[in-house]
């Protein structure tokens, strides 16, 4: 399986309404419930007036598409990390999943998954 490490700082944040977000970003996700609303940005894109914010975070995603029917990928490589003591923040789309690790254990994640037998590009 291959790993696509992503170029850009990400940043996690919490936001109080929708119209905080710039939708025309190449980069984001977005998460609403009952009780917050949620953006993963590049850190340079982060709406200027949030909730709460973290920034210093990476990512890699899993390249091509996965299939639904796919069980314990995502398990797997979040018990790789877990192993080497480094958390994560995890983002699905219909296509495939996205890890990130704070960026002082960015390269010991991909160093981890290498040795694991993935191909990190």
């Amino acid at each position: 399986m291959e790993i696509k490490s992503l170029e850009h700082e990400l940043t996690v944040c919490k936001v109080r309404s929708i119209d905080d977000i710039s939708l025309g970003s190449d980069f984001y996700f977005i998460g609403k419930t009952d009780e917050e609303l949620s953006l993963v940005c590049k850190t340079e894109d982060t709406p200027e007036h949030t909730v709460e914010r973290e920034d210093g975070w990476r990512g890699f995603r899993i390249q091509g598409v996965l299939d639904f029917s796919l069980i314990g990928i995502l398990s797997k490589l979040s018990q790789i990390l877990a192993d080497k003591g480094i958390g994560i923040f995890a983002v699905s789309t219909y296509n495939t999943d996205y890890i990130l690790v704070k960026e002082e254990n960015f390269k010991k994640a991909l160093d981890a998954l290498e040795d694991a037998g993935y191909t990190v590009v």
